[in-house]
């Protein structure tokens, strides 16, 4: 089949997050300047430089209780700082609590059963148990076209990797087996690798 989005689908579901499969999740932790934190995931997610190291994260969407968009932005916007949590399977219940859309005033870590932690270089909370988490300033926020579509830009910081899943001197994967989304109400988790040399290697 074929066709032009703004025509529209005539599918029972939305096919795009399908699409672009597999993704991974960043679970962004944030505070406002209250400094309440904030928790939510986000699977337009990724690293996109590596020096100095970059990510970004996409919010599509709004809320009824912030003007501009979801809390995570506002947060950002207010303190210049956010960390991404990678999401092992062994979290997929409490990464799925924190994506309910509670008050701005309530703390996602609570509602969640995890515990924050404090980051070393930016003020504001990570998962203590998280396999890996991304401390990140905030270098630009980037407005797409639609309503409240926005990029999220931030330079790494600070790294933490949980010893357990380090192996022989390699992040291993395998040991926490992080958690993917994958289109509609669907989620994979990666178990098993294998590797390809580059033709120039």
């Amino acid at each position: 089949m074929f066709y032009r989005p703004e025509n529209g689908h005539g599918l029972p579901h939305n096919p795009f997050n399908a699409i672009i499969t597999p993704r991974p999740i960043g679970w962004i932790s944030t505070r406002d300047a209250e400094g309440i934190n904030n928790l939510a995931p986000y699977s337009f997610f990724n690293g996109v430089a590596y020096t100095p190291p970059q990510v970004m994260f996409a919010t599509t969407g709004s809320k009824h209780d912030q003007e501009d968009g979801k809390d995570s932005v506002a947060n950002i916007e207010a303190t210049g700082v956010f960390c991404v949590n990678v999401v092992a399977h062994a979290h997929r219940d409490a990464m799925n609590a924190t994506s309910a859309g509670l008050p701005k005033e309530q703390d996602e870590f609570t509602h969640a059963g995890l515990t924050p932690v404090e980051c070393e270089t930016i003020p504001c909370a990570r998962i203590a148990d998280a396999p890996a988490a991304l401390e990140c300033k905030l270098t630009q926020i980037v407005t797409l076209p639609g309503e409240a579509n926005r990029v999220v830009f931030g330079e790494v910081t600070g790294v933490h990797l949980r010893d357990d899943c380090l192996k022989d001197g390699k992040f291993d994967v395998t040991a926490f087996q992080p958690l993917a989304r994958l289109g509609y109400r669907d989620y994979s988790v990666v178990t098993e690798l294998f590797s390809l040399s580059r033709p120039d290697d």
